[in-house]
């Protein structure tokens, strides 16, 4: 797959006359598509393979890691002439780019949950008695209890999580640590997994990881979406919940029950406290809706 982007930035060098700088960012933006396709649960290892699901999940990974509207744009631009081009030169058959929408620059306001829908999601979860079941409501539980990013709880180890204090340890963007508390539904249902869920998962007794999946593996950031994915729909909210919204949902949550802002920036690891007001202009438009269906003429 290596050699397909070397032809590629041979071509924008020679046939398009590209500068350094731009070859580089291409370079950089394609390598880093490709490292995410190796990684997937099932690695892709043929650029024909690649189709629309993995370039969309692709950009879900990209806005849970926080990159910028521009930026997330910029990588989508690059993969699309990129396929444009193994289209030309004959490598592939069908451009997987071709009714992929490119994202808008404009940043959106962060989607939260009703306190509701939140419960409706976290119940769906508790419905299962298996193991797996006992793994996605504890991780549903924790990801909603903690702010944390999906990246950062595939991450967990057994030994972050004290049940005793009430906390759970992470490491965020530049490996910086935080301590989050958590609420007592979360810690039940993380005891529930412990006891009776992870025993029954895991496969190599050396193995730290908190959450596994079937093989008794790290659970991957791709195979957390599509836990999330399956109980989304079966609330039929399917297009309403994306990784991140259990994220955003706390947040809102936060600050709309009476948390400071700077306390809120601390539990969600922003290095920026610009990051965290975004969720303010959240509360007031939540409150906006709240007051319109509340009163009708006031629309």
């Amino acid at each position: 797959m290596q050699e397909q982007i070397r032809q590629f930035l041979d071509f924008l060098a020679v046939e398009q006359g590209y500068s350094e700088n731009t070859i580089a960012a291409y370079r950089n933006d394609l390598s880093q598509f490709a490292r995410f396709l190796a990684e997937m649960d099932r690695p892709i290892t043929s650029w024909a393979e690649v189709g629309k699901d993995g370039i969309v999940n692709y950009i879900l990974h990209l806005k849970e890691r926080e990159y910028t509207s521009s930026t997330v744009a910029r990588k989508v631009a690059a993969i699309k002439s990129f396929f444009h081009f193994l289209l030309a030169e004959g490598i592939i058959e069908d451009d997987p780019t071709a009714t992929l929408d490119s994202p808008k620059v404009k940043k959106r306001l962060p989607k939260a949950l009703s306190h509701d829908l939140v419960n409706r999601l976290l119940a769906e979860a508790g419905k299962y008695s298996t193991p797996k079941g006992k793994r996605d409501k504890a991780l549903l539980e924790l990801l909603y209890a903690t702010g944390m990013r999906v990246s950062e709880l595939v991450l967990l180890n057994i030994d972050d999580v004290n049940l005793a204090s009430a906390n759970v340890r992470c490491f965020g963007k530049g490996a910086k640590e935080r301590i989050i508390p958590i609420y007592d539904q979360a810690i039940y249902s993380l005891e529930e997994y412990l006891q009776k869920g992870r025993p029954r998962l895991v496969k190599d007794s050396k193995e730290k990881a908190l959450f596994l999946n079937h093989r008794g593996k790290r659970l991957t950031r791709q195979g957390l979406w599509l836990i999330i994915k399956r109980y989304a729909d079966k609330i039929g909210m399917a297009s309403e919940i994306t990784p991140h919204t259990l994220r955003h949902s706390f947040a809102t949550h936060m600050l709309s029950g009476g948390a400071g802002l700077h306390e809120v920036q601390k539990l969600l690891g922003h290095a920026n406290i610009s990051t965290t007001q975004i969720y303010t202009h959240v509360n007031s438009e939540r409150l906006r809706e709240v007051y319109d269906e509340s009163h009708p003429r006031a629309k």
